[in-house]
């Protein structure tokens, strides 16, 4: 199979023939994730692309500029991730960041002061805290509202609002917003879509295809999935969008490193497989935590009583591998964490390793107790991303850690 002579933009927006993908329209997710462009060095033949270690690039001929000149603007390693994610989730460009933060404050530059945003209420922690704390002291104002009903999300326009921010499934309680019924009400009043895909990953959902401006990812976790590197990504949908995106990339500097650039894109290789895995275990986690009568609620998007599956199943082809799951106090949930034996008890998720973490005073501190409630995210809630272990392990371990727990 041929290589296809694509178009690149490169830093400056210039294009340039170069490779884009073998044929990428007609190869399956599982094949893209493997030949998507990058995979091998033209140069030399090497099975992955170089790691430019380099800050500057030299010009053999000042009239004629080289494609990177420094790696701030752009750097051959970096562009090989950039064009990695934009195949797999459809997009023009993609854009790499220090972390998932940097990539979602980033594309919150796109607003000026006096601009509005609609939000989904249970949002990440950090995206609430860069909201409530930073962005509001630049006169950017938000609205946060339960978008699992679009009457919420069409009350809190106002003649200001100039973007609408999704998580689906939201952080930590699962919920799930109509991407596509949000994103045409939008385009009605031409606002700005963003949606958080760090769930779902492409590989399961891909919110570009039901017409979402910009799709952000904490490449940190599933796309990474290895528990060793933060980044973060971004891919928008028009060229118009990319220009500008770059041009905030590039201006505020908040770049990718090579060597993260290249453990990403060898992390990303592996991404169909880990999610099927440990969705698969996931699946099985959950049913059994509902079948227990000392767990108060199960949040699933897999769970057949789970109120938003319907709309998950039109827009995702999976339920993904993170389960949320509320043990009735704070107290319990501190001993189930302290009883654990094989799962990392951190921050974070979406790694090869089984992750348990504790929202109240993990991913969302930064919520005030009386918010945290308003949005679900009790004092007993406990957030389970499922890895690569056998899952009767996995059951046995947190049998043994819940049974060991005043209930």
């Amino acid at each position: 199979m041929s290589i296809d002579k694509g178009v690149r933009i490169d830093a400056k927006g210039r294009k340039h023939s170069g490779p884009k993908g073998r044929e990428a329209e007609s190869l399956r997710f599982e094949t893209k994730l493997l030949h998507f462009g990058g995979e091998i060095d033209r140069a030399t033949g090497a099975s992955s692309v170089p790691i430019y270690q380099a800050s500057t690039f030299h010009h053999e001929d000042i009239y004629q500029p080289p494609l990177h000149d420094y790696s701030r603007s752009g750097n051959p390693t970096r562009q090989a991730l950039e064009d990695y994610i934009a195949l797999l989730e459809g997009g023009v460009r993609g854009f790499a960041y220090a972390s998932g933060m940097a990539a979602i404050s980033s594309s919150f530059m796109l607003l000026s002061a006096g601009d509005h945003m609609i939000v989904t209420e249970d949002v990440y922690g950090g995206t609430y805290r860069l909201l409530t704390s930073i962005l509001n002291r630049m006169g950017i104002e938000s609205t946060f509202v339960d978008m699992t009903d679009l009457d919420q999300v069409k009350a809190a326009l106002k003649p200001n609002t100039k973007a609408v921010y999704m998580e689906t499934p939201s952080n930590p309680t699962l919920n799930i917003t109509d991407i596509g019924a949000v994103t045409d009400w939008a385009k009605e009043h031409d606002l700005l879509t963003l949606l958080d895909n760090t769930f779902m990953t492409p590989y399961y959902q891909r919110p570009i295809e039901f017409g979402v401006d910009i799709v952000i990812h904490s490449a940190t976790k599933f796309l990474g999935g290895h528990s060793d590197v933060l980044a973060g990504l971004a891919v928008a949908r028009t060229e118009e969008l990319a220009g500008r995106l770059k041009q905030l990339q590039n201006g505020l500097g908040t770049v990718l490193g090579v060597q993260d650039s290249w453990l990403l894109m060898r992390g990303m290789k592996t991404l169909g497989a880990r999610m099927a895995h440990s969705e698969e275990s996931a699946a099985k986690l959950a049913a059994w935590l509902q079948g227990r009568s000392d767990i108060e609620r199960v949040y699933y998007p897999g769970l057949l009583n789970h109120p938003g599956r319907e709309i998950h199943e039109k827009q995702s082809s999976g339920y993904g591998a993170v389960i949320s799951f509320d043990v009735g106090s704070g107290e319990r949930a501190k001993q189930v964490l302290n009883q654990v034996k094989l799962p990392l008890v951190a921050v974070s998720l979406g790694a090869v390793e089984s992750i348990l973490s504790y929202p109240a005073m993990m991913s969302h501190a930064a919520m005030g107790e009386q918010v945290r409630h308003e949005r679900g995210i009790t004092d007993g809630l406990l957030r389970f991303s499922v890895g690569l272990e056998d899952v009767d392990d996995l059951i046995a371990d947190l049998d043994q850690a819940l049974a060991g727990s005043r209930y």
